[in-house]
């Protein structure tokens, strides 16, 4: 019994330590070089897939340029705006030649064109179940409002394609004391039997920075070795 007692501190010292390791990675990762490479709008015209890639993915107005500004500290590096549907085509940005950003277009807006929703629900099919270098699709979700079908809809696919996915809730500055929580034990439960879902659920606020530096450094861990010195 003692020798297990006194092993604890240590354990989880080293355990801490891991972790601001991996914070201080993600911290450097999303420090340096990030640029825009490329919209796409048709499938043949999709970039080498040679680097690692981290998609994002969730319903119009969610919150994608918002969060990916706040994960690379850019203001306007992916387009913001309060018109659901303007993101159309898929934004690669590259980060620091080490990690590849694709900015998908949302999903869920009914008062976009039908022929436009169909169009970018092709590409988005297309580039999942071929795209190589995925590495892994965050799939935000608002945390006011959690799953909706087209959520649903959207882990079905990955599910059948076996893109991991992680879910990360977003806009939870919006949310009053203790219903995090629930949103976050709710989706937990629900995603708990889907294969190719990550069970951490990451909870950001791009207005806050709250659970930025989490999911940096989550990313931080797909990404290529950065080379010496």
């Amino acid at each position: 019994m003692a020798k297990r007692a006194a092993r604890r501190p240590k354990d989880s010292t080293a355990a801490e330590g891991d972790d601001a390791a991996a914070l201080e990675a993600g911290r450097l990762l999303f420090a340096g070089a990030c640029r825009f490479v490329i919209g796409v709008a048709r499938i043949d015209d999709l970039p080498s897939d040679a680097m690692p890639e981290v998609a994002f993915a969730g319903r119009s107005n969610v919150g994608k340029s918002s969060l990916i500004n706040a994960l690379t500290g850019r203001k306007t590096l992916a387009r913001t705006s309060n018109t659901p549907g303007r993101t159309q085509q898929l934004n690669f940005f590259d980060l620091g030649g080490r990690l590849m950003l694709v900015d998908l277009p949302g999903y869920g807006y009914a008062k976009a064109p039908k022929g436009d929703v169909d169009r970018w629900n092709r590409l988005i099919r297309l580039y999942l179940k071929g795209r190589v270098g995925l590495r892994r699709l965050c799939l935000l979700i608002d945390a006011r409002h959690g799953l909706k079908p087209p959520d649903r809809q959207v882990m079905d696919l990955l599910d059948e394609a076996a893109v991991a996915f992680q879910i990360v809730l977003t806009k939870t500055d919006k949310l009053k004391s203790g219903e995090l929580e629930q949103r976050a034990a709710a989706i937990a439960g629900e995603i708990r039997k889907r294969a190719a879902a990550n069970p951490e659920i990451i909870a950001t606020s791009a207005v806050r920075g709250d659970g930025i530096a989490e999911l940096r450094a989550v990313l931080a861990s797909l990404a290529t070795v950065a080379p010496l010195g």
